[in-house]
């Protein structure tokens, strides 16, 4: 049985565009040839650091959703920790709820997307 994960990586801000493409398609393959399946993935680009990592500021975000074996996990942080491009990382485990949550978001029944539509709905009522 495979389990639905959601990983979150930052890479550095020093890579270009084609770089940061190239290596986020790495580990998408990665993640494959370990027998996942891509469920979603969403490119947030760059954005500020909470705090500075290795003097820098900014970092290139990127979150990746799939369905993969235990084993694929291990793989995939292995490959994060020896890049010295990707600053941070987190894998979960998605639950049940978690991923009706997810779907529900992508399809705009919940979000920022429609929170803005009841506004403008509310101000046509009104």
């Amino acid at each position: 049985m495979l389990n639905q994960y959601e990983t979150t990586f930052i890479l550095t801000p020093v890579l270009s565009e084609d770089d940061a493409k190239k290596a986020v398609s790495a580990y998408t393959d990665l993640l494959k040839s370990a027998g996942a399946e891509l469920v979603h993935e969403e490119h947030w680009g760059l954005r500020n650091l909470r705090y500075p990592i290795n003097k820098k500021t900014t970092g290139i975000y990127h979150l990746v959703e799939f369905k993969a074996p235990a084993d694929a996990i291990k793989l995939l942080e292995i490959a994060f920790r020896r890049d010295e491009s990707i600053f941070r990382y987190l894998t979960v485990r998605l639950d049940k709820y978690s991923i009706k949550y997810n779907e529900d978001k992508r399809a705009g029944r919940i979000g920022r997307k429609n929170n803005e539509a009841a506004v403008a709905n509310e101000k046509k009522e009104a």
